[in-house]
């Protein structure tokens, strides 16, 4: 397998081109904010940590990301069964491990930068109002309304295509909200373009608010045009 990241890389470089190795490095108390800019061996040493063990934690987890990322389906040939499996294993599953891992971050950036950056505080507001909302989101979706689809597929009757139709109305309802709070969160921050003097963390909360985005997008495009219009009757 393929190691795209050895012990000389610097700390910043890892975090700015794999975010998701922030996670790694919180978890054995690396410093890749104010710390972040030397070679991973010289902060692995400083904590008499084992090199080949985070080595293989960081190359590993970039691998396994870059698998769900790469992870991908015809959405035209799919069967309704197999689109909402790619939605579940691809989106939801980014959303479950994304959310509870950048909040801390974003709590953080608020705490040390919101003073002379207020618009932190609305960030901060923004982020965990989507987080809120995404996760009883998904929960509804895995539990009830994919499972809905699938039966009233097997078994189109009028009582299952009313619920059906008022599901729907519902999930799109949700979509535009969280469409909405991820288009405020660019415009308050500027495309999420971090401010010249921002430290580390400030410049992983935009990058990492930035993916979200764009994940979202593609799990919300993929419901509204694809799997819905073929389970509902557009007017």
């Amino acid at each position: 397998m393929n190691q795209p990241y050895n012990q000389f890389d610097k700390i910043s470089k890892i975090v700015t081109e794999f975010p998701k190795a922030s996670d790694l490095f919180k978890s054995y108390r690396i410093d890749f904010c104010c710390g972040g800019n030397r070679p991973l061996i010289e902060a692995i040493k400083e904590k008499n940590l084992n090199v080949e063990e985070i080595l293989t934690k960081l190359n590993t987890l970039y691998h396994e990301s870059k698998q769900i990322n790469e992870a991908d389906i015809d959405y035209n040939k799919a069967s309704n069964k197999e689109l909402i499996a790619h939605i579940v294993n691809k989106h939801h599953r980014f959303l479950n491990e994304e959310l509870p891992l950048l909040s801390p971050y974003v709590t953080k950036v608020m705490r040390v930068h919101g003073q002379s950056h207020p618009h932190l505080v609305r960030l901060h507001k923004l982020f965990f109002d989507l987080k809120t909302e995404l996760e009883q989101h998904t929960w509804k979706e895995e539990t009830v309304d994919f499972k809905l689809i699938l039966e009233h597929e097997q078994n189109p009757t009028a009582e299952n295509r009313n619920k059906l139709n008022k599901i729907v109305d519902e999930l799109e309802g949700d979509h535009n909200s969280a469409g909405n709070i991820l288009k405020e969160l660019r415009e308050i921050t500027n495309d999420f373009t971090p401010p010249v003097e921002a430290c580390g963390t400030y410049r992983l909360v935009y990058q990492r608010l930035e993916s979200l985005e764009a994940d979202t997008f593609q799990h919300i495009h993929l419901e509204n045009n694809i799997l819905f219009n073929r389970v509902i009757e557009r007017d």
